[in-house]
């Protein structure tokens, strides 16, 4: 990992930090206060080590999927249907939806969705339009949609019907689960203001582009490509125009975000504090560096120095887990050239798993602050949803089996002590003589505890003769190159990814997997393709009962569609005892206009 950038960053990070507290250098002090709550005043929030928020638009493309990105931009476009954990448990969360709980029809096959009375910045009343143009732009865009799975949203909305000006009916394909809908295909829609963002171009004409669906397509064009400006975030016009309680009012070149109170809000929920400042840092030494100098009201302690809370709580801040509704994995590139056809062989995968020492990197590099997880559902927090096969690891860490599984298919060690296919017969279809098991880890940098991970990984692979190198960058750089690909792609060059140094997926209310493993979505970035796994997953997503979910976690656990890795919190919060509001949500997101000081 490069060093010399790390420096620059934080130099600028702690310059902006000083320069807001106005402390000079001197270590500001938190906690005190009355108690009562008081308005106004600015929050600092630091954002996860190597991680810049790079996506602002509501629909995101592949590769800009991050937490951060959603948790910031929903302070200013308010999602359909927000579900966070601030009951205690996952739950609909209704002043910060932009409707009313949905109506299903007795059939199920047509919801009724009434929207509350937000105002555009611009004075413009939310409307049924608006989510009109959000599906229109989604229909145009879904295979450049990360959040798409064929079949689903907007497949299964066969026709959207205006009832009034906040009043709407969507019929579906055919009758879901209600539970399931709401929660995990109603909640990715997000109205957007069609009389500001229906044009084609900057200097165009605002018109009814979206209803033609070869217009619909220069929209989303066009906005996507105002969203990878992102130099011109804080002065561009189309993003002012927000429903939110915070709008935006600066987004420098290294990420940093502020958020300013929306003053035309028209919500149930709005901002208590002035300001909200989102700060980058390039490791999570430099933030802790920060966070003892005391120039952030709410960041993280790395688990090197949690030994360090004592003296954290007495500069005043509280020190809280906050653990996610979430999974931790490597994708394979089942894609990749060189080595897609290895990773195809479901006793290679086999092999790399028992060779994952779950409880060292938990114990031993995470000092107890992870969870080890075998498979594809949450299995950390409400396991109602966890199969027994799941449960009980069907690939323990066990070397011996890891080298067996790969003798018996024809790998034999090399000079070098690598591993390469000696009989291809046995090998796999598709792997000629002498390819060898070295494979190179795309991860993301920044991190002591990710960094530990993959030395682990490295290590025990090695006894077994698997060579793994270490490519660490930025996490958007991450995100960005380990997307799906074809084999023939220059982009398709990466092996296997991590980007879980605060998990890799947080799940909509409903942990089921279709964004993540059906063939074709749009997060299944190693393009892993199960006939009777897509089977298991629609299951789950048409039917109540709690058998198909307990089907698709046990199958997915023994096919590895990935390398399972243990799960860590979100971070470790440390949090000024002064600023009240917070809950540490299990689905990542944030409501910082709940955020106050009683300082």
């Amino acid at each position: 990992m490069a060093r010399h950038p790390w420096r620059t960053a934080l130099g600028v990070t702690l310059a902006s930090v000083l320069a807001l507290s106005g402390c000079g250098g001197s270590q500001e002090q938190h906690g005190g206060g009355s108690g009562a709550p008081r308005t106004g005043g600015t929050a600092r929030f630091a954002l996860p080590p190597s991680a810049t928020p790079n996506w602002i638009m509501p629909i995101a493309i592949p590769g800009y999927g991050a937490s951060y990105n959603g948790a910031i931009r929903a302070t200013m476009f308010v999602p359909l249907y927000n579900y966070d954990g601030s009951s205690g448990s996952v739950a609909l969360n209704d002043p910060s939806s932009a409707a009313d709980p949905p109506r299903y029809s007795a059939d199920g096959k047509t919801v009724t969705i009434t929207l509350k009375p937000l105002t555009w910045s611009t004075g413009d009343p939310v409307t049924s339009r608006d989510v009109e143009f959000w599906l229109n732009l989604v229909r145009a865009g879904k295979d450049n949609w990360g959040k798409y799975s064929e079949g689903l949203l907007p497949d299964n909305i066969k026709a959207f019907h205006a009832v009034d000006d906040r009043t709407f009916t969507l019929t579906l394909d055919k009758a879901y689960n209600p539970d399931w809908f709401t929660a995990n295909q109603l909640s990715l829609v997000v109205p957007m203001p069609q009389r500001a963002w229906d044009r084609t171009s900057a200097d165009g004409p605002v018109g009814d582009h979206d209803r033609d669906p070869a217009g619909a397509k220069q929209v989303f064009d066009f906005l996507v490509g105002q969203a990878k400006k992102l130099g011109t975030y804080a002065t561009n016009p189309l993003w002012k125009v927000v429903n939110g309680p915070f709008t935006l009012s600066g987004f420098t070149a290294a990420g940093e975000v502020t958020l300013t109170k929306n003053p035309k809000y028209t919500g149930p929920e709005p901002a208590k504090l002035d300001t909200v400042k989102f700060l980058t840092f390039t490791s999570s030494s430099a933030e802790y560096n920060v966070l003892r100098a005391g120039g952030i009201d709410y960041g993280y302690v790395p688990t090197s120095n949690l030994g360090q809370q004592s003296k954290l709580e007495a500069e005043g801040y509280r020190v809280e887990p906050w653990n996610g509704w979430s999974i931790t994995y490597s994708p394979y590139n089942f894609n990749n050239p060189q080595l897609g056809k290895v990773f195809s062989q479901l006793y290679v995968r086999q092999a790399l798993q028992h060779a994952v020492d779950q409880n060292a990197i938990t114990s031993v590099i995470w000092r107890g602050s992870a969870r080890v997880g075998y498979g594809p559902v949450p299995q950390d927090n409400d396991t109602k949803y966890l199969s027994q096969r799941q449960k009980t690891n069907p690939y323990p860490f066990d070397l011996d089996a890891a080298r067996k599984l790969l003798a018996d298919h024809g790998w034999k060690p090399g000079s070098d002590g690598v591993l390469a296919c000696a009989e291809p017969q046995l090998c796999g279809e598709g792997i000629a003589a002498g390819t060898r098991l070295s494979f190179t880890m795309l991860t993301e940098s920044g991190s002591d505890e990710t960094d530990g991970t993959m030395q682990e990984l490295r290590s025990e692979f090695s006894r077994i003769g698997v060579e793994m190198k270490v490519n660490a960058q930025p996490l958007n750089t991450v995100l960005a190159n380990g997307t799906s690909c074809e084999p023939a792609d220059a982009s398709c060059s990466w092996q296997l990814s991590y980007f879980g140094t605060q998990g890799s997926w947080y799940f909509p209310a409903n942990p089921s997997g279709e964004q993540l493993f059906a063939t074709g979505a749009g997060t299944n970035f190693g393009s892993y393709s199960d006939k009777h796994a897509d089977e298991l997953m629609t299951a789950t997503n048409l039917s109540s009962s709690q058998q198909p979910m307990f089907d698709y976690s046990a199958y997915l656990t023994e096919q590895l569609p990935v390398l399972w890795l243990p799960n860590p919190p979100y971070q470790v919060s440390a949090i000024d005892t002064a600023l009240h509001g917070i809950s540490q949500d299990p689905l990542a997101g944030l409501q910082p206009q709940r955020w106050f000081w009683t300082r």
